[in-house]
C-alpha cells in the first residue's frame, strides 16, 4: 500500500462525538448521490427475494454509507476503508444509526489488486471522491478490483471530479487539480475519456455519463450478464 497524503482541504474529517469523524463535503454531496443511487441501483427480481449486496469504496466517515443504507434499503451495505480511525468512524455512525442493512466496516485497500475473494461479489459498487487523490496506476488496479468483484449486471458508480476531454472546465477545478498536482505530482484529475476506457478494457460495458451538482460527474458502468 503507497500511503499518500493530500493537502487539507482535499479530505477534511474533524472529529465529532466519541469515535465518529465529520466530513463537510460528504455532508453536502450525500442528498444528490443518494438521489441518484435511489434511481439507478438495482432492485430484487421480486419482493420475496434477498436484499441485493452493495460495497462502499473508501467510505470515509461514515456518513455516506448510513445515507446510502437509508434510501436503498432494499440492499445489504458492506462499507471499506483502509484507515484504522475511519473504520471506527463508520462503525459509530452505524451502530447509532439504528440501520440493520450495514455490515461493519471491512478494512480494504482499494487500490492493491487483487481484492480478496473473501469479500464475494455485488450487484451494487460506489466510489465517491477518490480518483483524483490516487495515481493512474493506484485507479486502474481499483478499478480492475471492482470489475472482478461486480455479479453480473452489478453495477459500478464512479462520482466525483473529472477532467473532460483533457480539460479542466472550471476556475475551481483548474485551481484544484494544480494544488493537488503540486502535493504530490502522482495525483490529480483524471479523465472521464480515460476512466471510461479504464473500465471498458476491464469488461464493463458504460451506461449513463451523468453531470451532478458543483462540476462533478457521475460514471455509470454495468458488468455483463453471466
Amino acid at each position: 500500500m503507497v500511503v499518500r497524503t493530500v493537502p487539507g482541504e482535499a479530505s477534511v474529517a474533524l472529529s465529532d462525538e466519541g469515535e465518529k469523524l465529520f466530513a463537510p463535503s460528504a455532508e453536502r454531496n450525500l442528498g444528490p448521490i443518494a438521489d441518484l443511487l435511489v434511481q439507478i441501483a438495482p432492485k430484487p427480481s421480486d419482493g420475496n427475494a434477498p436484499r441485493l449486496r452493495a460495497l462502499e469504496i473508501a467510505s470515509g466517515t461514515g456518513q455516506h454509507v448510513i445515507g446510502f443504507a437509508v434510501c436503498c434499503g432494499h440492499l445489504n451495505w458492506q462499507p471499506t476503508d483502509v484507515d484504522q480511525a475511519r473504520l471506527s468512524s463508520i462503525n459509530a455512525y452505524v451502530a447509532d444509526s439504528g440501520c440493520t442493512n450495514i455490515s461493519p466496516a471491512l478494512q480494504l485497500d482499494a487500490t492493491e489488486a487483487p481484492w480478496p475473494d473473501t469479500i464475494g461479489k455485488f450487484d451494487l459498487i460506489v466510489l465517491c471522491n477518490l480518483l483524483h487523490l490516487i495515481s493512474i496506476p493506484e485507479a486502474q488496479a481499483l478499478i480492475q478490483g471492482a470489475a472482478t468483484h461486480l455479479a453480473p449486471r452489478g453495477q459500478f458508480v464512479i462520482y466525483g471530479p473529472f477532467k473532460r476531454g483533457g480539460v479542466l472546465t472550471s476556475d475551481g477545478d483548474h485551481a484544484f487539480h494544480s494544488k493537488l498536482a503540486a502535493h504530490d505530482p502522482e495525483v490529480g484529475y483524471k479523465d472521464d475519456f480515460d476512466v471510461m476506457d479504464w473500465l471498458q478494457s476491464n469488461g464493463l460495458d458504460m451506461s449513463e455519463v451523468i453531470e451532478m451538482p458543483a462540476n462533478n460527474l457521475a460514471l455509470v458502468a454495468m458488468q455483463k450478464p453471466g
